[in-house]
């Protein structure tokens, strides 16, 4: 079976829209890398390196240094997809991504997204 294209895709190519539909919604950079640091163990200095160096998304989760155990209460539906119910792994990790940064342009409390 072929890859999807968003493996190949850099991260730093889809971080700008991050931050973007943070702000439009008064959430910060600062909060979207807080999101991304908790799901994937990457300290700051490290995810501004995946960044200068274009990392594509395959990469940027194969090499997570130790993504998050409470990653697996992160619930509901991202394009159309259950998120509980994906089974491909890599996938499943972009779309919880993409379901995090989606309760934050929500509002919610930092605190519920990142499962405290």
């Amino acid at each position: 079976m072929e890859k999807h294209r968003i493996y190949t895709t850099s991260f730093a190519s889809v971080y700008p829209h991050y931050i973007k539909k943070a702000e439009k919604k008064g959430r910060t950079k600062s909060e979207v890398d807080e999101i991304i640091c908790w799901l994937t163990g990457y300290t700051q200095e490290e995810v501004e390196a995946v960044l200068e160096k274009r990392t594509d998304f395959e990469t940027f989760f194969t090499e997570a240094p130790q993504l998050n155990s409470s990653r697996t209460f992160i619930k509901g539906v991202i394009c159309g997809v259950r998120v509980e119910d994906m089974e491909e792994s890599i996938m499943k990790e972009i779309r919880y991504l993409d379901k995090l940064v989606d309760e934050l342009a929500r509002g919610k409390a930092m605190e519920k997204i990142l499962r405290k």
